[in-house]
């Protein structure tokens, strides 16, 4: 009796929401190609792959495609620069996403509210290939803005800007948060939106201000969302940009210390090497790590705030 009224209750719900479940198939579909079935490929970075013997018969060597990443002078380098650039992302794209999205917030004209989320969303539509030669319409050394409209007129001497490694640290994060802003930004702002506003109306009748409401009411109020996608975040912690890092310094050979990430290394090496495992090692071992990190920053959350935890 019980597993008939199951049943029934199954065909009711599919009947029900069989909408809702066509429209997530396609998602499915697409998830399940691009995520879960190149998934066998993993066994590349444990081979010395050759075209003729094909992924599984190809010789099986080991550890030995993770060697390139460690005994290179370079494991240091790209580490280095993955880790703390992404570091720098996440806090202060974080903290700038929450920022406007609270300004957002506070517009009340819905027409401003629509011109200026658009207008903060462009960037993230905007190809990198297109940011690259609007950074250097910038940085250009010879007909660059900065240095015929800024630094020409104020007396100051050109700067080789695409030579000089000391300045690109902050280039890159400047243009980073300029194209991720908006969309983050958005989300925050949605999750805002969501809010009861009866906890604004009772904290006007306490007396309470702007900035207290925001204290008190708007930040506990998105702070789950905060911490999942700051969790997301982590588990790439060990992923760059690759056209941050590639395209807008124009692949120049004078910046490599401090725009060589795991991501470009790895395309340079296989661009002149064609070796296979070395990528899918370093792809696996992005993912672990990623994933250890995940794991760890969520135990760390689940002691402090079980509720706000990932999983």
């Amino acid at each position: 009796m019980k597993k008939n009224k199951a049943k029934y209750k199954n065909k009711r719900r599919l009947r029900r929401y069989w909408p809702l479940y066509l429209m997530l198939l396609p998602g499915t579909i697409y998830i399940f190609i691009n995520n879960y079935l190149p998934m066998p490929g993993i066994t590349l970075a444990f081979r010395q792959y050759n075209f003729k013997d094909g992924i599984y018969k190809s010789p099986f060597i080991g550890l030995k495609n993770f060697e390139f990443l460690f005994k290179t002078k370079d494991a240091w380098i790209i580490t280095r620069n993955t880790i703390c650039y992404n570091f720098v992302f996440i806090l202060l794209g974080t903290v700038s996403a929450i920022a406007v999205a609270i300004l957002l917030n506070e517009i009340r004209s819905k027409l401003a509210r629509k011109v200026y989320q658009t207008c903060i969303l462009i960037p993230y539509l905007v190809s990198i290939v297109v940011v690259s030669y609007l950074v250097f319409a910038f940085f250009s050394s010879g007909n660059g803005f900065l240095n015929m409209s800024v630094l020409k007129p104020l007396g100051i001497a050109p700067v080789s800007w695409y030579d000089e490694p000391k300045y690109w640290p902050f280039i890159l994060t400047f243009v980073s948060l300029w194209k991720s802003i908006g969309y983050n930004s958005i989300m925050y702002y949605a999750m805002i939106v969501a809010i009861d506003r009866t906890y604004y109306e009772a904290a006007v009748m306490d007396g309470a201000g702007r900035w207290q409401q925001i204290v008190h009411i708007t930040l506990p109020g998105i702070k789950p969302t905060i911490v999942i996608l700051t969790l997301m975040s982590i588990g790439r912690i060990f992923y760059s940009d690759f056209g941050l890092f590639y395209q807008v310094p124009m692949n120049s050979g004078n910046l490599i210390t401090v725009t060589n990430t795991i991501d470009t290394y790895v395309y340079r090496g296989l661009m002149q090497t064609g070796n296979m495992g070395m990528s899918s090692a370093a792809g696996v071992y992005q993912s672990f790590i990623g994933f250890v990190l995940v794991i760890l920053s969520n135990l760390i959350v689940k002691k402090v705030d079980p509720d706000s935890a990932l999983f």
